[in-house]
């Protein structure tokens, strides 16, 4: 089979896979945990943002991550190359409305974010010290599945660990290459070390990397976009005016997204929100799983946040960018889009908007590569043991490598395959712990009325 034949073989087998019935698989169990949950991503958000903040950690010997470490390395996986050109891709074959879409479908995620961190707290163990976690624990232990188990860590570490890490490096290479004609290689060369230096301090260092630079290359987006957006901000309620009516009325928006539908809007807003945010696909469970934190349900909370700065922040300023620059409908899609609209908005001061977009994707893309390998390494100690690592830490920089010089179709695709193999034993479980999760919550809730309680006595006796 040549490579066309067999790029069109996976395309195909991608197209029933992420086909109606796993976007709504995936959307159904938001719904499945608002409901359960009372619209807990509403009803403690203010507790969630408490606990980010919180200084508290649990006092134990095991080596894990603080509350904020595992949020920003869950964070660094969310939010990498799909908020630049997953967002741009949505609006193009879905208008602007598939925004309002992705808004629905991210609400929805963060009941099932919370529920996949409260599992992954609940049955995480203890390896030689060291705090792991993740489905395939919750997958083997809760719902008692050992076969499922297996089968989601072989999908996660091909589809994260080598075949996605690839395509990040790829992205990396494509735009560092674009802006500052650095060779391919050498990007890839300089990328698998640094990655390398990060992999081998183990999880103290991936968390202490994480910490660092997530809120870093956040804040250079989220102020690099908010000017740009000021810029034209004769364009802002407009923009708005396009994502809210698109979503119901496609038809009545002008441009280049002339003859989308409703159900495409509703597509490809719910597909690219999912996949950014990645609610529902097994991956963040795995950070949140080391947080040394005095009870579950706060690590669930601290979860939710994540979706927030995901698809609420960074995914919404991207869609603005792009809205209130004009580029939409100019026959350009994905990072090349974004990339238009930043130097359209930037055009007064030379290669602003390039080198703005190379450097954001450079820190989206490299920090996306510590949080994946991070997953793949705890698949790799869940199926082969700990002196496994050791292989697995140098065979992700070899394929970093690889990635900034191969045609990378085929393996986007191929990643693709695997992310959705992994979702399917995901969902199962948490539709099958849904319970738990249910009892963690209201167990979480007696113990802080209680503790509530027990203050406002001993105030008032000391008054």
């Amino acid at each position: 089979m040549d490579n066309n034949a067999a790029l069109s073989f996976v395309k195909n087998i991608n197209g029933f896979l992420w086909g109606p019935v796993l976007l709504i698989a995936l959307l159904g169990t938001g719904v499945l945990f608002t409901i359960k949950l009372k619209g807990i991503q509403i009803t403690k958000l203010k507790t969630a943002i408490k606990q980010i903040f919180s200084k508290q950690e649990k006092e134990t010997e095991e080596v894990g991550l603080s509350s904020f470490q595992s949020l920003a390395t869950a964070i660094a996986a969310q939010v990498g190359t799909g908020n630049l050109a997953g967002v741009a891709t949505a609006m193009v074959s879905g208008g602007p409305g598939a925004i309002f879409w992705m808004w629905i479908s991210a609400f929805f995620g963060m009941a099932t974010i919370f529920a996949e961190a409260v599992l992954a707290q609940l049955f995480r163990k203890t390896d030689n010290g060291e705090l792991v976690g993740g489905p395939a624990y919750y997958i083997r232990y809760g719902l008692k599945n050992k076969f499922l188990a297996g089968f989601f860590s072989v999908a996660i570490i091909l589809a994260l660990g080598f075949m996605g890490n690839m395509v990040q490096a790829n992205s990396i290479a494509l735009v560092v290459n674009s802006a500052f004609n650095i060779p391919k290689l050498i990007i890839g060369i300089i990328v698998a070390i640094l990655a390398f230096i990060i992999f081998s301090g183990g999880i103290e260092r991936i968390g202490s990397f994480t910490e660092k630079i997530v809120p870093l290359m956040a804040a250079l987006y989220i102020l690099g976009s908010l000017v740009l957006i000021l810029l034209n901000h004769e364009n802002i309620i407009p923009a708005f005016k396009m994502i809210i009516y698109g979503a119901f009325n496609p038809k009545a928006i002008a441009g280049g997204v002339m003859g989308v539908t409703v159900k495409e809007s509703i597509r490809y807003g719910v597909a690219r929100g999912l996949f950014s945010n990645e609610a529902g696909m097994g991956s963040t469970p795995h950070a949140h799983a080391v947080a040394k934190v005095d009870n579950p349900v706060q690590q669930g909370l601290v979860a939710i946040i994540g979706v927030i700065v995901d698809t609420g922040i960074v995914c919404t300023l991207t869609a603005l960018v792009i809205l209130t620059t004009g580029v939409l409908g100019t026959g350009l899609t994905g990072a090349e889009l974004t990339q238009k609209a930043f130097e359209i908005g930037f055009s007064n001061l030379g290669n602003m908007g390039s080198y703005f977009v190379a450097i954001s994707l450079f820190f989206f893309a490299f920090s996306t590569i510590i949080g994946w390998y991070y997953f793949g390494e705890s698949n790799i100690k869940y199926l082969f043991g700990r002196d496994a690592v050791k292989y697995y830490r140098i065979i992700v920089p070899i394929m970093l490598i690889l990635g900034t010089t191969l045609e990378v179709e085929l393996v986007w695709e191929l990643a693709d395959t695997f992310n959705a193999l992994m979702v399917i034993p995901n969902l199962i479980a948490l539709i099958g712990l849904s319970n738990l999760v249910v009892k963690a919550v209201n167990d979480f809730d007696n113990k802080y009325k209680h503790e509530y309680t027990k203050e406002r006595k001993v105030g008032v006796e000391k008054i």
